[in-house]
Parts: C-alpha cells; sequence; structure tokens
C-alpha cells in the first residue's frame, strides 16, 4: 500500500512579497498547479490515501477558481482517499462546507474533540486538531494496536515542551510509546524526519513549493510504502521552481567585475526557472562602492526572479586620517574616538564619506 504526506501547501497564498503582480499570479497558479501534479502522481503510483497534514490555504478568503480546482481532484480521484486535518492558516470552516454541499466520501476530515482513525487494513491512519482543549491529554488519550501500522497525523511545533498550554505545540514526550509507526507532520516548511521512539518516526514532509527566501532548498512530499510490517518512506522532489540563497564574500581589492564573475561562478548551476536572492558579504576598501544595480543587471533574465542585498563592511585605516586636513579627515577622526562596535563605526563612516563626497545614499 502506498500513502502520500504532504503538508503546508498554501495554496492561494498572494505571493507578492518578492514578485510583481504578474509574476506574483503566475506563482499563485503553479502552487495549484503542483498540488494537481502531485495528485497526477498519486494516481500513477496507484496511491491509496494522500495525507494532508495542515495548512491547506493559506487564508480565510479563498478565490472560487482555487477551491474549484482543489474539488476537482477530489471529484475525479474516487480511488484516493484525502486525508486532512487542518492547520494553523485553515481559520474558514471551507473543507466542511465542501463536505456538506458535496458528495465527497473520499475526503476524510479530523475533529477537535476526540482522535478520529480511518482503517486500511493493515494501516489505521489516526489524527486529532490541536485545541487548547486537548493539548494537555494529547498522549493520555490516544489507543493504537499495537499489532497495526499506525500513522498519526498533527499540525503543530514539534518539541518535548512540558509546561503551560501552547495550543501549536506537538509534544512528542506525550507520542512516545503509543506504538506510533510514522508520525505525519505538519507546520514546518522544510523536510525533517528523525526518531520518535524505538518503534516510529516523526517527520515534517515540507511544503509542496517555496514561497519566500525562508523557505530554500527542495520541496515536495513524502511517499510511504508497506512492507513486511513497516513503513518505508522517501522524500518526493516535486516544485516547479526552487528558492535559492547565494552569499557571495569579497575580500579587499576586489572592484565590480571581480564580483560579478564570483557571482556568476556562484549562480552556474541554478536553473533559470528559479529564484535567487544574492548577499554579498565580506570587507571593502574605503572607496570601493558596491553596485548592486549593476550586479543584478549583470543577472539579466538568467532567472525568473533575482533579488541583492549589500551587506559588507568597510575596512577603515585610520592611520591614513592622522594628518588628513580635509573634512574627510576630520570625521573619519571623529568617529575613530566614538565608543562604538567596529562594524557600526564601519557603517557610519561609509555613510559620511558618501555623503561628504555628494552621493545618492540608499538607507
Amino acid at each position: 500500500m502506498k500513502i502520500i504526506h504532504c503538508a503546508d501547501l498554501h495554496l492561494d497564498s498572494k505571493m507578492e512579497s518578492n514578485l510583481d503582480r504578474d509574476a506574483a499570479n503566475l506563482r499563485r497558479d503553479e502552487l495549484l498547479d503542483t498540488f494537481e501534479d502531485m495528485v497526477a502522481y498519486a494516481h500513477e503510483q496507484q496511491v491509496r490515501v494522500i495525507i494532508i497534514a495542515g495548512d491547506l490555504f493559506d487564508k480565510p478568503n479563498v478565490r472560487k477558481a482555487a477551491k474549484t480546482r482543489v474539488i476537482e481532484q477530489i471529484q475525479t480521484h474516487p480511488e484516493i482517499d484525502f486525508c486532512y486535518i487542518r492547520g494553523n492558516h485553515d481559520h474558514s470552516e471551507l473543507i466542511e462546507e465542501i463536505k456538506d454541499k458535496l458528495e465527497l466520501p473520499n475526503l476524510k476530515l479530523f475533529g477537535t474533540s476526540q482522535w478520529t482513525s480511518y482503517d486500511y487494513g493493515d494501516v489505521v491512519i489516526t489524527g486529532i486538531e490541536l485545541a487548547k482543549e486537548n493539548s494537555q491529554t494529547l498522549g493520555m488519550n490516544l489507543v493504537l494496536d499495537q499489532n497495526r501500522l499506525n500513522i498519526v497525523v498533527l499540525h503543530g511545533q514539534e518539541s518535548d515542551y512540558q509546561g503551560k498550554d501552547k495550543t501549536e505545540i506537538v509534544n512528542l514526550s506525550m507520542l512516545r510509546n503509543k506504538y506510533i509507526d510514522y508520525l505525519a507532520l505538519g507546520h514546518i516548511h522544510s523536510y525533517k524526519q528523525e526518531r520518535l521512539d524505538d518503534r516510529g518516526v516523526y517527520c515534517y514532509s515540507g511544503c509542496l513549493e517555496g514561497r519566500g527566501f525562508d523557505e530554500c532548498g527542495e520541496k515536495g512530499f513524502v511517499l510511504l510504502e508497506t512492507e513486511d510490517n513497516r513503513i518505508k518512506s522517501q522524500f518526493i522532489p516535486m516544485a516547479k521552481r526552487q528558492l535559492h540563497e547565494v552569499t557571495v564574500e569579497v575580500t579587499q581589492g576586489m572592484e565590480m567585475p571581480d564580483i560579478i564573475e564570483q557571482t556568476r561562478e556562484k549562480v552556474s548551476d541554478i536553473s533559470g526557472e528559479d529564484l535567487v536572492k544574492i548577499i554579498v558579504t565580506g570587507v571593502t576598501d574605503m572607496d570601493m562602492d558596491i553596485d548592486m544595480k549593476r550586479l543584478l543587471r549583470s543577472m539579466g533574465k538568467d532567472f525568473f526572479y533575482v533579488k541583492g542585498y549589500d551587506k559588507t563592511t568597510i575596512a577603515v585605516d585610520y592611520e591614513s586620517f592622522r594628518n588628513d586636513r580635509t573634512l574627510k579627515g576630520e570625521f573619519v577622526r571623529l568617529m575613530e574616538q566614538q565608543h562604538l562596535s567596529e562594524d557600526e563605526r564601519a557603517e557610519i563612516i561609509e555613510l559620511g564619506i558618501k555623503a561628504i563626497m555628494g552621493e545618492d545614499l540608499e538607507l
């Protein structure tokens, strides 16, 4: 038997934090495209169940087109059960409304009042939506058959936290030694799998598509397969585009052509379909100006989207200004006497010198 574990799809996200309207709308649709690609993969691989461990949608108000595309996938694949648990972003009663209005026997939901289980022969899938009223008794009320393969579904931040109630905390200490073979989690947007106890593992599938540069790297879902009374798992990359954060380290003496060349070497293996954030770091000479606009223009149309930040600091040779009687020299000597960290002093000197020279300041 094959099962897919996915989570944090955040369908219908606006995607406007980095992108212009056209690109954001394209990415918004690509989130739905990737969901459909995953369902097509499930059909081809004869997957019996797709577990969605929370945050199917991103906000309470969802476009009709997005709702329609999700419903279409459930309706046109009656051979696949969609076991869905609401996450912290699923504030609306959308799923319940869909299930009430339409005949969707393959849409399986979980509540907050008690653990709900769905039986698939040797495998039992059990879940509950985390809420204030059940957080303290999470493990006590979970009863599983040790002779079955048990998958438990939750959405929240994993922790061994045992203090005062925190609704979105998945308290691992409450779930150990409960005969769990695979704990399917949602909430963290990167793939992560670790031991839960001697019998089972816990796993975050991560999201299907990265939406911002805090979600870099491969994204996809986990394919589970039962064999010889155990569960095997495999991460399957699925995203249409990846997000990358690239750090370019500069040193004193480097000029803009050197920095551009080094940057192009750093991004040479990245697909042109992807999104890239370039961070320039290191130490530069006092008269060296990192021209980020020039650097980004040099990337041309190499990527779907590219942005950059100058995080360099300047090296100040205070000795060279000891006898400098210009305004610039006076300013540097004054700053040398201030009680600041070297990074703070260098940043202020850089801005001050630019102001003295009449350059535009980007604050």
